[in-house]
């Protein structure tokens, strides 16, 4: 059954799919899949238009709902009819949270089944929903952060699928244990970090008030969303993007107000990290998180929690018992974030089961070596999520795939470069520059 409607210049239309749970039993237990058609208002009578389907970031997030044709959307619509595809347990496909799961059964058997939700089953959704949408012919995949990984995959699993791939900030280690990818991430983080207080040096002591209230404060959120210090320094996740260390400068300003107890976090700071901080809306992204690093049949076993604490540098309570700044952290998960949210405590006894599994490789390097499809991918310089070291490693192991390293952008450049993102890789992946 599919719906179609319009916005200003375009004509939607959306899809709902049924897929297998695990794709090596077809016959067993499905779910469903939602996705959005976008076709540009003067094209939407062609039906000659290629198919480019994007693939969000995360893991854990629907795709965009875009109003309109904005940043990349309206380079794409030129030639492309757009497939906005909502990653199984994302968005309005069959949900994963706190209120579902546990029709499941108990945590062992939401870990089994949360273990049908990695790169590989995603793309093999893609090829079931790409063989509904198009006849069988192949379309073009738009990886951004996450979805470039899967994209990879794709490229692994079924290149037949491919008339071309464009990765933009998500080219995967093919090799490195999540160890690996948080020992070279914690370095960049402190970068990012340093980077940010010379901008906003006023900032170091705002952020030193605030984690000193909160070592001496219990601070409990609107919601029941528990704010300890390491919960506050994750807000550094901002800084991966283009305007992160301005939206962080700005929730700093003016944290505290005068009460008749004494200086207290404000209401309006507050509902503002609250927003920041929940998982409510994408609890996926803490659950499979770092099962996107495992393929070398080893646990990740919260690798982000162990790897930090070979960093003392962000200990916030040895920074503010000396006079050096406080360190923010950026894209890491942490078994202690099942306890402060109310939207993952139900869930921690999952969350360890799945940081104690072992996991089946996502990629193929032989197959990888030998690729025919055209690829382009954007690394951006120093980005805060992947590592330029190993995205680099791994643009050499593709064969024909051809790299735009930029420092103009972020990690988000895909959506903040408007047009001029997707324009370089179809430039690339064409040969035209």
């Amino acid at each position: 059954m599919t719906t179609t409607y319009r916005q200003p210049g375009v004509v939607l239309t959306d899809h709902r799919f049924t897929v297998p749970l695990d794709h090596a039993d077809p016959a067993g237990e499905t779910i469903e899949l939602y996705a959005r058609e976008v076709v540009a208002s003067e094209k939407a009578d062609r039906d000659d238009l290629p198919w480019l389907v994007y693939l969000q970031g995360g893991p854990g997030f629907g795709a965009n709902r875009f109003i309109g044709r904005p940043a990349w959307l309206g380079r794409a619509l030129e030639e492309y009819r757009v497939l906005l595809l909502d990653q199984r347990g994302t968005g309005a496909s069959t949900p994963a949270n706190r209120q579902t799961l546990p029709l499941r059964g108990g945590p062992a058997e939401q870990a089994a089944y949360l273990a049908h939700f990695r790169a590989d089953s995603i793309v093999r959704d893609c090829e079931l929903v790409r063989r509904r949408v198009t006849g069988g012919a192949p379309w073009t995949v738009l990886g951004q952060s996450f979805g470039g990984f899967c994209t990879v995959t794709y490229l692994s699993l079924a290149p037949e699928g491919l008339a071309a791939a464009l990765i933009t900030g998500g080219l995967p280690s093919l090799d490195a244990h999540a160890d690996d990818v948080y020992r070279a991430a914690y370095p960049r983080i402190e970068r990012k970090v340093a980077a940010h207080y010379a901008r906003y040096p006023q900032d170091v002591e705002r952020a030193r008030r605030v984690a000193d209230h909160l070592l001496a404060h219990e601070v409990t959120l609107p919601g029941g969303h528990l704010l300890t210090v390491e919960a506050f320094q994750s807000l550094g996740i901002l800084l991966g993007g283009g305007e992160g260390s301005h939206r962080l400068h700005h929730l700093l300003e003016d944290p505290f107000v005068r009460t008749p107890h004494g200086p207290e976090l404000s209401d309006a700071f507050q509902e503002e990290v609250r927003g920041l901080l929940s998982f409510a809306a994408h609890p996926l992204y803490a659950l499979v998180h770092e099962a996107v690093y495992g393929q070398d049949d080893r646990p990740t076993a919260w690798a982000a929690e162990r790897v930090r604490a070979e960093f003392p540098q962000f200990d916030a309570a040895k920074a503010l018992a000396g006079d050096g700044p406080l360190l923010f952290t950026g894209e890491s998960i942490h078994p202690w974030m099942f306890g402060c949210d109310p939207a993952l405590r139900p869930l921690r006894e999952t969350a360890e089961l799945l940081a104690a599994r072992t996991w089946t490789p996502l990629y193929d390097p032989a197959r990888l070596a030998a690729n025919e499809v055209p690829v382009a991918a954007a690394v951006y310089h120093d980005d805060m999520y992947v590592d330029t070291t190993h995205a680099l490693a791994t643009a050499r192991s593709i064969r024909g795939l051809r790299t735009w390293v930029t420092d103009e952008f972020e990690h988000d450049g895909v959506r903040a470069g408007g047009p001029r993102v997707l324009d370089r890789l179809l430039a690339l992946a064409r040969d035209e520059v």
